[in-house]
């Protein structure tokens, strides 16, 4: 089974969110799906069945890999390099 090769780089604690929402959707006027927090910087962004993907787009802009759900009772992971959940 694959797993993740980042899971032991991510900083502790987690990073605070630097917002509630997406910030890419609010300045571009869309509403997102659902929203994912970088574990590495705490940028929230939109899911991909959101309009703009903003979680995704902030994953290939930065590298950073991993982002968990910024869903209230959700409690998962997903690594954008090694396709898996954490």
């Amino acid at each position: 089974m694959k797993q993740c090769t980042h899971a032991d780089a991510l900083p502790h604690p987690e990073p605070e969110p630097r917002s509630e929402t997406c910030p890419e959707c609010l300045a571009e006027g869309t509403e997102p799906v659902q929203l994912r927090l970088c574990l590495f910087c705490g940028h929230v962004g939109c899911c991909d069945s959101s309009p703009g993907r903003h979680a995704t787009a902030h994953h290939e802009d930065t590298g950073h890999p991993v982002m968990r759900t910024f869903e209230p009772g959700e409690d998962w992971r997903w690594c954008f390099v090694d396709h898996v959940l954490v």
